[in-house]
């Protein structure tokens, strides 16, 4: 169980990323955060994986808590960040040195398999093209077998098929592993795909607005009528987010705010 309690972050500068996050999220959830550019999404999952610290609250795995990075937690960011000099195949082991050479070997084999780039492992990174080095990124945080993994728009400067593509990988080595998934993402379709459920984040300071229940059977069809009532559900929070809660003074001066 992953869990998030009076969460806050505010910076030397006194901005104030994020203000009482509360959050629970049990084994093998995939929850999506999604919300307005400047609500603190990437904050909380830097936060939860311990590289930056709270100004408030606490953040535990199973009662441990976190403060500085943990094994139990995985992080795919928005590239790939390959190692240029390594084959992808070490690129995938790079975090296994602890294991005996047989046991590393076996795991990144299947890996890699599961991404379906068995035949490139002995290529170099510079040889993929965009999707496939984030197959691999993907590979690499996986093969240690988190607890949790955070993914920080991983798909986002990919085409919609190659994203597409790369959801069923995701979706395939989850449900071996079964780890908690937390996921930012600016793409609703995205977060319904994906999640079993959906947060949606406001902005300035970051806080929980509101939680959209995602329990669709796997695999999802993209035009089914429960995907298109779940988007719309999606849609009308991330516009109840946005818009500021006015006082008097507010509304001679609206404030405009974009989610995407």
């Amino acid at each position: 169980m992953l869990t998030i309690e009076g969460l806050s972050k505010t910076y030397a500068d006194g901005t104030r990323a994020l203000d009482g996050i509360d959050l629970s999220v049990p084994q093998a959830e995939i929850v999506a955060l999604i919300g307005g550019s400047g609500c603190g999404k990437t904050t909380l999952l830097r936060l939860v994986a311990g590289l930056d610290r709270a100004s408030a609250g606490r953040i535990q795995l199973d009662g441990e808590g976190i403060a500085s990075p943990h094994p139990g937690v995985g992080l795919v960011f928005q590239e790939p960040r390959l190692l240029p000099w390594l084959s992808v195949a070490d690129n995938v082991g790079f975090g296994l040195a602890e294991l005996p050479k047989a046991e590393r070997a076996a795991r990144v084999s299947h890996a890699l398999e599961r991404v379906g780039l068995s035949e490139h492992a002995g290529r170099w990174p510079r040889e993929l093209s965009g999707g496939q080095q984030q197959r691999v990124s993907i590979a690499r945080a996986f093969v240690a077998n988190p607890r949790v993994l955070l993914l920080d728009e991983p798909f986002s400067a990919l085409d919609a098929f190659t994203r597409k593509d790369l959801h069923g990988h995701l979706l395939a080595l989850w449900e071996e592993v079964r780890p908690t998934i937390l996921i930012v993402t600016h793409d609703v379709g995205e977060a319904v795909a994906l999640a079993d459920r959906a947060v949606v984040m406001r902005p300035k300071p970051g806080r929980l607005d509101d939680t959209i229940p995602l329990p669709l059977p796997r695999p999802r069809n993209p035009t089914s009528a429960q995907t298109e009532a779940a988007t719309r559900k999606i849609l009308a929070a991330l516009d109840k987010s946005l818009r500021p809660k006015q006082s008097v003074s507010d509304i001679a001066e609206p404030q405009n705010a974009n989610w995407w």
